[in-house]
């Protein structure tokens, strides 16, 4: 069951395509978030299962190697047993020779056990070899699948806090664009435009004001001089006058 969960989630991690998921995704930073820490937890259960299945191949190589190393003693000890009862049937003694040649057959029987379960374990060996090697290059598939999740969310990070930093840039020069009459420059420009032309018109009121007081002086030089005139005339008369009569 452990092995079935450990190759269900590989298999899931492979097939998984991030930028669909984070296409389909409503929040996609939270979806990444909660991604990595399930896939860094699935990893670590994998790991400590992986470590556990290699323990278990680990122990079943040194058994058969036991086995094997067994069955090699017990085959050294059936020869020698064997070469001793030659000896002692040379000899003309033929019931020490029985002897060693039983001891011989002991020792081959147990050669004969050991090499059969030494036979019986290696299919074991090498499937569980097999089952660690795909286990194991499942492990390197998942930190790679983890990996790419966390450099996509890294990327997203940063393209969002990009973005934040435009927007504010954008918001602090449309709060600065003389253009914008909703501005506070903007408005503030109105009121000295409506404040020059206040001081324009002051001005020009002034202006006519001066010019008809002006023309008020031009009208009352004129009646000067005409009275002047008008004098200088009558004196002449008078004086016209008084000589005419002294003659």
């Amino acid at each position: 069951m452990i092995k079935q969960s450990i190759f269900g989630r590989i298999a899931q991690l492979a097939k998984a395509n991030i930028n669909a998921l984070i296409d389909a995704a409503e929040d996609p930073q939270k979806m990444l978030d909660q991604m990595v820490r399930d896939y860094t937890e699935n990893i670590r259960e994998a790991e400590a299962a992986v470590a556990q299945t290699i323990g278990s191949l680990r122990l079943l190589e040194q058994d058969h190697a036991e086995d094997v190393q067994e069955a090699r003693e017990w085959g050294n000890k059936a020869l020698a047993a064997s070469n001793k009862a030659e000896e002692f049937r040379a000899a003309g003694r033929g019931s020490e020779a029985d002897k060693f040649d039983n001891l011989a057959k002991v020792a081959l029987q147990r050669q004969i056990q050991y090499e059969t379960e030494a036979k019986g374990a290696e299919p074991q060996i090498q499937a569980q070899t097999e089952v660690v090697e795909k286990l194991k290059d499942g492990l390197n598939k998942m930190r790679g699948k983890l990996q790419e999740l966390s450099n996509k969310r890294d990327e997203l990070n940063a393209r969002q806090k990009t973005v934040q930093a435009q927007a504010q840039v954008q918001d602090a020069l449309k709060a600065f664009d003389v253009l914008d009459p909703t501005s506070e420059v903007s408005r503030f420009e109105d009121k000295i435009r409506r404040e020059e032309a206040r001081v324009l018109g002051q001005q020009e009121l002034a202006a006519s004001s001066l010019d008809a007081q002006f023309e008020s002086l031009e009208e009352l030089g004129q009646q000067t001089e005409v009275e002047a005139r008008l004098a200088a005339l009558k004196s002449r008369s008078a004086e016209r006058i008084v000589s005419s009569e002294e003659v």
